[in-house]
């Protein structure tokens, strides 16, 4: 079952992140190699750790009143789990 609630700060966004990185098996490293990213860029993702572009984005949103919403899709299945 997906699980669908608002992201209202960047602490609420790293923490479906995590779920979902979590949820499809992936460490912190694994996911950033995936992604070209750094392993510490993930951590301080997860962690909430607000960069300028994540700080301004949820200060806009507040000041415009618009409201952000993230889905979190179920794991998807292993050839184990059939």
């Amino acid at each position: 079952m997906a699980y669908r609630g608002r992201v209202p700060n960047a602490e609420s966004l790293g923490l479906m992140l995590q779920q979902g990185r979590l949820a499809r098996g992936l460490s912190q490293r694994a996911l950033a190699a995936e992604l070209g990213l750094t392993q510490r860029w993930v951590s301080e993702m997860e962690a909430g750790k607000p960069g300028k572009l994540t700080e301004r984005l949820f200060t806009m949103l507040d000041a415009t009143g618009v409201r952000l919403y993230a889905e979190l899709d179920p794991p998807i299945a292993s050839d184990d789990d059939a």
